[in-house]
């Protein structure tokens, strides 16, 4: 989930000089090349939010102006957290992301209705370009699934599945409200079980680990993680931003130590290659997971080798929220241009377009087949 923070803003434009200046590239980088029949636009969108943590946002109409030419489609969805402004913490003092306030945040449900009527608001062939996403639940709520089911029953012919929502991230998680949410609690799985019946695509975030985690340990989440998946093989998951946060980096090579001898990049191919988990794909979107692929051209490398290697398993998104305008937006994509330019071109179509049509297609079709059958 990218932060919506002034920060994020500033790590993308820091970023992208970056990368110019070692690449060297040209005016268009980050425009892809048409390659194939169907290629007349750069990428679909697998992680978008139309609003943030005070459930403001660009107007779903502006976000269409934005995606012009160069998206073809995108997820759809807000953020299901709400900032408190608590007078007695922050008195006249607005707060408009998470790190600006002590107070707690809250499950914000309405924000399920505001997206489906957005989308409504559009024409049929503009609805076709997106695909919105239910968020607004508490995934440590017995209950949870029961809204999930309601969204479903109320906006009927809308969503094509779940998510962002959140199990564990960093300064997020604890400042929630309520119980915390948990990969072992039945709640999720409840919800997941669900996602499953009807064919609704699940984003989901979770830290691989924990912030500043000792280098001789294995990844806190990995495991929970995994045993979770596997709980689930009839659900079509995408696990968000491989694991990885602001604070919570890649897994370093480390040869001394036995449970992290692999990269983040090795724990993903091993999941990836494991008949068990053939259902999970991976998002790599949000400028801090581009910041760590481009680090360094051995970085770099390690990515692209991966993402040859498992094309049909990874989905680009921005992690964009509420973008102010084209150049913040399309800012996140042209990060990625040295992977872009070093995958192979089979590859970089998947990655870019082919796996988003394939996954939300079919959830759509699932979704719709439900509903047909459910909902009177």
């Amino acid at each position: 989930m990218n932060d919506g923070h002034p920060l994020s803003r500033l790590c993308i434009v820091t970023c992208v000089v970056a990368a110019l200046a070692v690449w060297s590239l040209p005016p268009s980088a980050g425009r892809v090349a048409a390659q194939g029949p169907a290629a007349s636009y750069e990428f679909n969108d697998s992680h978008f939010h139309l609003t943030n943590y005070i459930q403001k946002g660009i107007d779903v109409h502006q976000f269409l102006e934005i995606m012009g030419t160069r998206v073809g489609r995108s997820t759809l969805f807000g953020i299901p957290l709400q900032q408190q402004w608590s007078y007695a913490n922050s008195g006249d003092f607005a707060p408009t992301y998470y790190l600006q306030s002590d107070a707690p945040l809250y499950y914000y449900s309405f924000t399920d209705a505001y997206i489906a009527t957005a989308y409504r608001s559009l024409t049929t062939d503009e609805q076709a370009r997106f695909d919105p996403m239910i968020t607004g639940f508490n995934p440590a709520d017995m209950y949870g699934v029961d809204h999930i089911r309601r969204v479903l029953q109320t906006f009927p012919g809308v969503f094509s599945g779940i998510g962002e929502f959140t199990i564990h991230k960093e300064f997020v998680s604890a400042k929630i409200a309520g119980e915390t949410a948990s990969l072992t609690n039945p709640a999720l799985d409840r919800i997941l079980d669900f996602a499953a019946e009807v064919g609704l695509v699940v984003l989901i975030h979770n830290d691989i680990d924990v912030p500043f985690a000792k280098s001789d340990t294995e990844p806190a989440y990995l495991a929970q993680m995994k045993a979770l998946l596997k709980r689930h093989p009839k659900t079509s998951i995408i696990w968000a931003h491989v694991g990885l946060g602001r604070i919570v980096q890649p897994v370093q090579v480390s040869a001394g130590a036995a449970v992290r001898h692999h990269g983040q990049m090795d724990l993903i191919a091993a999941m990836l290659s494991d008949p068990d988990l053939r259902h999970v794909n991976f998002d790599i979107s949000w400028d801090e997971v581009a910041k760590y692929a481009i680090a360094s051209q051995a970085a770099t490398s390690r990515v692209v080798a991966t993402l040859n290697r498992y094309p049909d398993r990874f989905l680009f998104g921005t992690d964009s929220v509420s973008p102010a305008g084209p150049v913040p937006y399309y800012a996140v994509f042209n990060l990625w241009a040295p992977v872009w330019e070093q995958l192979k071109p089979e590859a970089s179509l998947k990655v870019r377009k082919g796996n988003f049509e394939r996954i939300f297609d079919e959830g759509r079709r699932r979704v719709r087949a439900w509903e047909k059958a459910n909902v009177k």
